[in-house]
């Protein structure tokens, strides 16, 4: 696997834009310079979107780790409630010293459901330094556009996109149950960020996002862990909508179906002053255990304080599972976050393995790194 990602590495990226996508004016790609990695003294990650919502759970802390339950989850006016689904969306706030910094990463299936939950939760988008999509699938960019439409002119002019490559333009499909036959879904659209004047960075290698944050870059699948089944993936540019095949190597040719590697997909992470790294992993379809080796291998910091978000374990045999938390263990993590497609089944595991560092949050919660 090392062999493809290299293919697909950063200088075959720059060629590619040299004579395909870099006419488009909303992209720009991050450069392969050592990035020095920033430390904040505090974190506190507020889950805009998830599939749940319990206003039963109770305050707790785990590990130094802090977690403020949602509540019943009610606006001023009773009858509008969070509203939940098969996505995720996390208000991400940082502070340095006197230095604040704010970031959106994802944005939930749909923007009704974003919408109505910044509005509920009181989160103020006119505090975003940065916006950052995981990967390209709908319900974690479908909420994106939307969301721009209600709150562009109140975001700084210059703010950024930031994704994990090309590969996010693609278009996507389902399995439908028969074989060769598929279902859409769908694909992010770069002429509509670019209508909405927004500039959508490539990072493909390790970059520092608003200071205080920093992505992965490609991840090494260096683990024991698999992709699991999901999406077919489909190459081209039509009309502007699309990603660059000549990005991707000769066994992916352009108009092909093929399974989706999901080579774009990036983790999002904070160094925490005398705590370690947070790793949130979206969707970690590329394997949990590999984001996170891909984070220390970034930063040079071993210490992991917390691995936060989807881990897509959901649907996991159990063998398999198991193999993975006891992977996840060895790394020795202050605390587990498990979000979105992470399972029941691997809740349920982690508590069996890991029972002193688990930690459940829902649509709503607010946990706190650094308290």
């Amino acid at each position: 696997m090392a062999g493809v990602l290299d293919r697909r590495g950063f200088l075959k990226a720059s060629a590619a834009f040299a004579t395909g996508v870099a006419g488009l004016s909303c992209v720009e790609v991050a450069r392969a310079a050592t990035i020095e990695i920033p430390t904040v003294d505090k974190l506190s990650v507020r889950v805009l979107i998830d599939s749940s919502h319990d206003q039963f759970l109770k305050p707790s802390t785990v590990q130094g780790v802090v977690h403020q339950p949602p509540g019943n989850g009610r606006g001023s006016d009773y009858r509008k409630v969070l509203h939940n689904q098969w996505g995720l969306s996390l208000f991400v706030e940082s502070q340095r010293a006197d230095e604040a910094r704010t970031i959106l990463l994802d944005f939930g299936y749909s923007p009704d459901a974003l919408l109505n939950n910044i509005d509920i939760l009181k989160v103020d988008p006119a505090k975003l330094d940065a916006l950052i999509v995981s990967h390209g699938h709908h319900d974690h960019y479908g909420g994106l556009t939307g969301f721009l439409d209600q709150y562009r002119d109140k975001l700084a002019p210059d703010v950024k996109l930031y994704a994990g490559g090309e590969d996010n333009f693609c278009h996507r499909v389902s399995p439908s149950g028969v074989q060769g036959q598929f279902t859409d879904f769908g694909q992010l659209d770069r002429r509509e960020l670019a209508a909405r004047r927004i500039t959508t960075v490539l990072c493909e290698t390790p970059t520092v996002v608003a200071g205080h944050a920093f992505t992965t870059g490609q991840i090494k699948r260096s683990s024991i862990e698999r992709i699991l089944p999901n999406t077919f993936v489909q190459r081209g540019i039509t009309d502007g909508l699309g990603c660059d095949a000549t990005h991707y190597s000769a066994a992916e040719l352009e108009g092909k179906i093929i399974p989706d590697e999901h080579v774009h997909e990036h983790a999002t992470c904070f160094n925490i002053k005398d705590k370690g790294l947070v790793v949130i992993s979206s969707c970690g379809h590329v394997g949990i255990v590999n984001s996170v080796r891909q984070a220390q291998e970034v930063s040079g910091v071993r210490k992991v304080h917390a691995i936060v978000g989807g881990f897509h374990l959901g649907p996991a045999p159990k063998d398999y599972l198991g193999q993975v938390v006891a992977e996840i263990k060895k790394l020795e993590p202050d605390v587990v976050i498990p979000m979105h497609c992470s399972g029941l089944n691997f809740a349920l595991e982690a508590q069996a393995q890991m029972p002193a560092n688990i930690l459940v949050t829902t649509t709503g919660s607010r946990v706190t790194f650094g308290a």
